[in-house]
């Protein structure tokens, strides 16, 4: 049963999403490498996704009526382990391991590595046709005791806008439409940059909301920082039976940290001791204001 998004729980939320954009910091400048940007960017909708959306267990994540969420962007992937983490999947403490030798939070996911990771992720484009195989196979399974009942599970992948540009994501958009799979919701993060720029100079995208429309989807564009406006879009995503759903959320890039935002500099540049103490300090002033409110 889905618990009800009030005042106070909201108010929850936007404070996991400031702790879990701190814990990136701590974690990105502990590593000394790794990508800033869109995982400060995603912060809320990971929050939303672990703190009220997905139906998961972390004392029990092979769960086969869980919610399957598939980060097709691997490499904003510390933004998902400090979500993990705060959510149960393993210690806080841990999340200083990123990207060291032996570390189970490597650079990218590897699915074998953590519980709560469903697949492993590198070469951008390939998230989505993962999805779709785990929301096929959720339509074809039913349970042994009884064949007519269908697994219930939702599946839902994050994609960059900058894989777009994958021709492969495309031949999985027109699949997922052929087969009208209605358990899948992807989730677009349109925050504008890639590692070499904006993406309307290097590939344009637009209209993204025309070209998915044409395959099949029914498309959602939202603010990527309203919480609410976000969790409100899930459920119409729920409700539509006829066709999958894409969500495309508009980000800034880095948010929440001022010098970072909108620079696609940090797409890929880890900040050092001054610029990610600058960076919590930021965080913090605004956790207590979110907490004072």
């Amino acid at each position: 049963m889905t618990e009800i998004l009030n005042e106070k729980k909201l108010k929850f939320l936007e404070e996991t999403a400031n702790q879990l954009r701190q814990d990136v910091i701590e974690m990105l400048v502990e590593a000394g490498t790794g990508h800033p940007a869109g995982a400060l960017g995603m912060a809320d909708i990971f929050s939303a996704f672990y703190f009220h959306i997905l139906n998961h267990d972390s004392k029990s994540s092979d769960w086969s009526d869980r919610d399957r969420l598939i980060l097709s962007n691997g490499h904003i992937c510390p933004i998902q382990y400090a979500a993990l983490a705060r959510a149960g999947y393993f210690s806080i403490e841990e999340l200083k391991t990123l990207r060291k030798i032996g570390s189970r939070l490597q650079g990218h996911p590897f699915r074998k590595a953590l519980p709560g990771i469903e697949t492993s992720s590198g070469p951008l484009g390939e998230g989505l046709s993962q999805a779709i195989g785990i929301a096929l196979a959720g339509r074809l399974d039913s349970s042994a005791n009884s064949p007519q009942v269908k697994k219930k599970y939702q599946t839902y992948c994050i994609m960059s806008d900058g894989e777009q540009d994958c021709g492969n994501t495309w031949e999985a958009i027109m699949l997922a439409g052929k087969y009208r799979l209605n358990s899948l919701t992807a989730v677009i993060d349109r925050n504008n940059i890639q590692s070499d720029g904006f993406t309307e100079e290097i590939m344009p995208l637009e209209s993204l909301r025309d070209k998915y429309e044409s395959f099949n989807w029914h498309v959602l564009e939202v603010d990527g920082h309203n919480i609410e406006a976000f969790i409100d879009a899930v459920n119409e995503a729920k409700a539509v039976y006829e066709k999958p759903t894409i969500i495309i959320a508009h980000t800034i890039p880095g948010k929440g940290v001022d010098f970072m935002e909108q620079d696609y500099i940090w797409h890929a540049q880890t900040p050092n001791k001054e610029q990610a103490k600058k960076a919590l300090e930021e965080l913090k002033t605004l956790q207590g204001r979110i907490e004072s409110e």
